[in-house]
């Protein structure tokens, strides 16, 4: 092995891509401390900076036969970390966006799902207090809001004067108003 560490990059290279064992020992012992003063400046995370290095440990010995390195040995593998970090931190942001993404689709459901009860349970309460009021009173609201039906139309169906049709829907609103105050606030 001390025979290794007098090699040139170049020399570890050639014997690396013949499989040499030894080789690969002897540049991950040169390069192995430069490499994580690297990654660790850029990621102050001391078990992140770990796993990018043996991750490019793991990519050097495993593509030993294949690699080509232009220029020196110590660019190729400083280029690698820095690359390594970049991928790091495209997958935090990722991460967080996504996460981002599912607190807004979950505060929008939630949102969405509570206004649909809320709504349910107003119509139900609505049709409640109808149905309690006065039966000729009842029947004036309802052709007036349910069929849409104009006073004079309500009038000429029912044989009354308009004007009762008009006094039966402002007195149904006024006791469905005051009947719907107290529940609407429990409900709100």
């Amino acid at each position: 092995m001390a025979l290794y560490g007098k090699h040139s990059d170049d020399d570890l290279i050639t014997l690396l891509r013949q499989d040499d064992i030894s080789a690969f020992t002897a540049i991950h012992s040169r390069y192995y401390g430069l490499l994580y003063q690297h990654a660790y400046k850029r990621l102050p995370d001391r078990d992140t900076a770990k796993d990018i290095l043996q991750e490019l440990f793991i990519h050097l010995w495993n593509q030993r036969r294949s690699i080509e390195i232009k220029g020196n040995l110590e660019a190729y593998l400083c280029t690698a970390v820095r690359n390594k970090v970049l991928n790091v931190f495209k997958h935090e942001k990722v991460k967080s966006n996504y996460i981002a993404s599912l607190i807004s689709f979950e505060e929008t459901c939630k949102s969405t799902t509570d206004e649909n009860l809320r709504n349910k349970e107003l119509i139900a309460l609505v049709k409640a207090e109808v149905s309690s009021l006065p039966p000729k009173m009842k029947q004036v609201f309802e052709l007036s809001r349910d069929s849409n039906l104009s006073h004079n139309e309500i009038a000429e169906i029912l044989e009354i004067s308009p004007l009762t049709v008009r006094k039966q829907v402002n007195n149904s609103l006024k006791i469905l108003r005051a009947k719907l105050a107290s529940h609407l606030l429990t409900l709100l």
